[in-house]
């Protein structure tokens, strides 16, 4: 059997919004439920997203929940990295993420010769996109 590794980040309440706000950039398919749907959490949390998963046509997955209540999370600064040769799928995406976003690197030719950009986006997850450098000969 495979293994994978896939991004799961947890939101205060947003990651319904946050979710959509992916599968609208980065498209393929997101599957959500709720507390309420499950039968879990309290009638205040009901409407909070228990899980969430985005799988894009590229083959990425990208899962998010919400934090239940009573559940004490420390929260650093999350973090997802997008990485690959696809200049044109990963500047459309890097477009897409930079709305409403805090722009910490703009996407531009790095000092190890690819082209690489880090924003913060608008649910406070920080993106790092590396666009490979193609090999000259």
């Amino acid at each position: 059997m495979a293994t994978t590794l896939n991004p799961y980040l947890a939101f205060p309440g947003t990651a319904a919004e946050a979710m959509a706000f992916y599968h609208h950039v980065l498209g393929g398919t997101l599957d959500s439920s709720t507390f309420g749907d499950s039968g879990m959490g309290s009638p205040d949390e009901a409407h909070k997203i228990m899980h969430a998963q985005l799988e894009t046509e590229a083959g990425h997955t990208l899962m998010g929940s919400d934090i239940p209540d009573g559940m004490p999370l420390e929260r650093g600064t999350p973090q997802v990295s997008l990485s690959g040769d696809d200049e044109t799928l990963l500047r459309r995406w890097w477009e897409g993420l930079s709305d409403g976003a805090t722009v910490m690197e703009d996407l531009q030719q790095a000092p190890w010769g690819d082209i690489f950009g880090m924003l913060i986006d608008r649910y406070g997850v920080l993106w790092m996109v590396n666009v490979v450098a193609t090999p000259t000969e």
